[in-house]
């Protein structure tokens, strides 16, 4: 079994890691490219011309050896599915940048696709003992002709939609975002062997890991000085492969909050400031943790370790950690982490615009 995973991981490796130098060929023909002159950006941390695309060797470095070697199931068709209309909306970013309603629109179709193939979130494991489930609250359509639509599939669609948005927010510096989400990916897989004796979980294991392998296949090419950026279809890739891996791995939340738990409260951090400003939740900034750690002089490489490094405890402590010790530990690095924020943000005088990048 050991030796299958490992398989899967290093041929996912190496499928992205191969395509990506025609794919920076296919970028550059096609203009999918990252000009900070001609792009201006707030969230930009890069300077220079960088190919975007990078969604197209993520995607097939998953889902090729995952049709190749594993029986096509409907579930995975599903998954498949919503994934590719992300990441051809992503290209269609990288040409040029859309309206982030519009973009916002296309993740919750994608995340749609999934829930209708389905992917839902039947029960939770309770910290404090016993479950609780949501497939049994459901409200009655079928007066509009849809049938019955369950509370369950309305929190998977909220997860998978949260993950899907978020978690690119925290790929602005080179190598960050694939290094945790590779990390993120190991741990749910490593948790879902545990429950390997069922048939379907030995899919969504192989799945988890076929995730991780393709983003660590990226990450020499994106690794500072990066050669290619994951792009809006990377990077929503990623999210939207987090969020129904949590699911179906039955590591639910607890585990995903806590390997992710630095790019979340970033996440709710920016959501809150930008809603009691006023401003728009889905117009973009250069407020976000890593633009604050730039600002006070951290070079890229060390902000990408400190996401890595955050996620390795983390996904550590949730190989180990029952639930309720899940929660504490997930409370006391959101505690720390929010901290640094308000401090960046409020008590820390930083320089107006941000230093000109260093590794």
């Amino acid at each position: 079994m050991f030796l299958t995973f490992s398989f899967l991981i290093s041929l996912s490796f190496l499928v992205t890691f191969l395509l990506v130098p025609p794919t920076i060929k296919l970028a550059s023909k096609y203009k999918l490219l990252d000009d900070s002159k001609k792009r201006p950006h707030p969230a930009h941390t890069h300077t220079g011309i960088i190919p975007r695309a990078g969604g197209i060797p993520l995607l097939l470095g998953i889902f090729l050896p995952l049709f190749i070697f594993l029986k096509i199931q409907p579930l995975a068709t599903g998954i498949f599915l919503g994934a590719l209309i992300l990441i051809l909306s992503g290209l269609w970013d990288d040409r040029k940048d859309r309206s982030p309603y519009l973009r916002f629109f296309i993740n919750c179709l994608a995340a749609a696709i999934v829930i209708l193939g389905g992917i839902n979130i039947p029960y939770v494991t309770s910290p404090f003992g016993g479950i609780i489930r949501f497939d049994n609250i459901s409200v009655d359509l079928n007066l509009l002709g849809l049938g019955s639509l369950y509370l369950s599939q309305v929190l998977a669609f909220i997860w998978i939609v949260w993950t899907t948005n978020i978690i690119g927010w925290s790929g602005g510096v080179d190598g960050q975002l694939p290094g945790f989400v590779s990390i993120s990916a190991v741990v749910i897989g490593m948790l879902s062997i545990r429950y390997i004796a069922d048939p379907n979980q030995y899919y969504v294991t192989a799945l988890a890991f076929l995730t991780a392998g393709s983003y660590l296949g990226f990450l020499p090419w994106n690794y500072y000085p990066q050669k290619i950026m994951p792009g809006y279809g990377g990077k929503t890739l990623a999210g939207f492969m987090l969020g129904v891996l949590s699911i179906l791995s039955f590591s639910k939340f607890g585990t995903a909050l806590l390997v992710l738990a630095v790019p979340m409260t970033d996440a709710v951090f920016i959501l809150g400031k930008r809603i009691l400003s006023g401003a728009s939740p889905v117009k973009a900034s250069s407020e976000h943790l890593h633009h604050h750690l730039l600002k006070l002089g951290w070079g890229k490489r060390r902000i990408a370790l400190f996401y890595w490094a955050i996620s390795f405890i983390a996904g550590t402590a949730a190989l180990s950690l029952n639930p309720k010790q899940k929660v504490f530990a997930f409370l006391l690095i959101v505690i720390l982490v929010a901290m640094l924020i308000v401090w960046l943000n409020f008590f820390k005088k930083l320089p107006q615009k941000t230093v000109s990048p260093r590794g």
